[in-house]
């Protein structure tokens, strides 16, 4: 059962969290720099993603699974600014054309989808050819924070019933074989980013700095919290 601890945290603690936006804020500007025509945010949650990639002069498609919703575009509660189209009951299939976007991402989403071979199929179908996917947040099977939070009773990968965790050699093999070229991977985040709390918030810049340092600390990234990789549509 999930402790006292992490309801008190609550589940929009990512939208509370200032070191988290910092995350959110380094994911956007990494897209923007390579200035893709119109980006699909693949299961765009709450929209904070969608909504920056808006706010940086992008154009971006929001889509998310909500089987208890209504399906079709709606406005997001949180960032009305966002419409995004809820599907309800296959959450695979994607109402968007072949070769629809020059970009797919995908932040903290392949990691917890039924058919992840499936799902990989469907985004390189929206894909343009040589369009990009962007993959954030895979969990990191050796991650120090996953072994804590699954003894402090938090959320942890694993729990939830199609949940995996990945290596590097796990995540190329994966996006490989369904038809895609991996062009950067690596190891991310050393520290925790879903904080909350006045401390943290004015801290914020500076515990995003020190999490990118030590991260690039070979041997100690092993520990990393996240996969992420960046591959072309082959």
């Amino acid at each position: 059962m999930v402790g006292k601890l992490a309801e008190r945290r609550g589940t929009d603690i990512n939208l509370r969290s200032g070191p988290q936006q910092r995350e959110y804020e380094a994911i956007v500007a990494r897209i923007a720099r390579d200035a893709p025509d119109n980006v699909l945010d693949w299961g765009c949650g709450w929209g904070q993603v969608s909504h920056l990639l808006k706010r940086a002069g992008l154009e971006v498609s929001s889509f998310d699974f909500r089987p208890e919703r209504e399906p079709g575009l709606q406005p997001l509660e949180r960032f009305p600014d966002i419409e995004a189209y809820i599907e309800t009951s296959d959450p695979r299939r994607l109402p968007y054309e072949d070769g629809a976007f020059a970009a797919v991402l995908s932040c903290g989403v392949l990691e917890h989808v039924e058919d992840p071979g499936a799902s990989l199929d469907e985004l390189r179908r929206v894909l343009k050819p040589g369009g990009t996917l962007y993959v954030y947040k895979l969990p990191n099977r050796h991650s120090y924070l996953e072994w804590i939070a699954k003894r402090l009773e938090l959320y942890y990968h694993g729990r939830d019933r199609f949940d995996r965790v990945y290596g590097l050699a796990d995540a190329r093999a994966l996006v490989s074989a369904h038809g895609f070229n991996v062009r950067e991977i690596g190891r991310a985040n050393m520290l925790p980013l879903t904080i909350d709390g006045a401390a943290a918030q004015s801290a914020a810049g500076a515990i995003w700095a020190a999490n990118r340092a030590l991260a690039r600390v070979p041997g100690l990234q092993l520990l990393a919290t996240n996969v992420e990789l960046v591959a072309t549509r082959a």
